[in-house]
């Protein structure tokens, strides 16, 4: 079966089953920190492994929705843990979102960052950081992604100095 056409199932199948990327997603509010996320259609792309890498890769290439983004970095995130092959190779894809205010978008990619280790992927992780420890944080904002950065950052470091 060619890429393309496995492509077309797997969207004809989120077609008809609901799992499409973005929806029922709930964001970090002022009574919770974190994202949640539709586990059964997280665990449908997660189990896909490089099959759905085209699929949530244009997601990411296209996507203007905060939400949509921020769960389909989940999922990759998720999918690294699960072992998938390649999702290093998307760094060009991911890089889109190395300039974004986003928390959420932030914490994120620098988790996925952290994992994959692109050299390419260190300075935009420190212009982040520096970025944003110069603006105070919004009374709206309900967790800290320099967190996630930073450690993300040290993670870089201390694989390179590693005997």
């Amino acid at each position: 079966m060619t890429n393309l056409l496995k492509i077309q199932n797997l969207q004809q199948t989120q077609y008809n089953t609901g799992h499409k990327v973005g929806c029922e997603v709930k964001m970090p509010n002022n009574r919770r920190n974190y994202c949640i996320f539709d586990q059964n259609k997280v665990d449908y792309f997660v189990k896909q492994k490089e099959n759905a890498l085209p699929y949530l890769s244009n997601i990411l290439a296209n996507s203007q929705d905060e939400v949509q983004i921020t769960e389909t970095l989940y999922i990759m995130d998720r999918m690294i843990d699960n072992g998938t092959k390649g999702i290093d190779k998307l760094y060009p894809v991911f890089s889109r979102f190395n300039n974004t205010s986003s928390p959420n978008i932030q914490t994120f990619l620098a988790g996925i960052y952290r994992k994959i280790q692109v050299p390419d992927a260190f300075g935009p992780l420190v212009k982040m950081l520096i970025q944003n420890s110069m603006k105070p944080q919004t009374p709206n904002q309900s967790f800290d992604p320099n967190e996630e950065i930073g450690g993300a950052i040290l993670s870089y470091l201390s694989d390179r100095f590693r005997g």
